[in-house]
């Protein structure tokens, strides 16, 4: 008996949601996940609390800055784990 999720894919054209991933990948892959969100929690609170300190001293201009410069950090840390995880969806 087929699985709803296979009736689906039939119908759409498509078979199964790409190569099986072995127990190795998926742990190095929930790895990756773990690391990179505790990266990007900290970078998160130390852009919050430097923000709150140049607000508190008045140079908000120095706080506009510093938050673009958390997003930039946030996008580039983003991109590095998905280049990373590619790497171990490839082996």
């Amino acid at each position: 008996m087929k699985s709803a999720y296979e009736l689906a894919m039939e119908r759409l054209g498509g078979s199964k949601a790409g190569p099986r991933l072995t127990a190795d990948q998926k742990a190095r892959l929930a790895e990756l996940d773990s690391v990179y969100k505790a990266k990007l929690a900290q970078e998160d609170l130390a852009c919050r609390d430097e923000v709150a300190r140049l607000l508190a001293g008045g140079d908000a201009e120095a706080a506009a800055e510093r938050q673009t410069t958390y997003r930039e950090q946030k996008r580039r840390l983003e991109a590095e784990l998905e280049e990373k995880k590619d790497r171990v969806r490839a082996e």
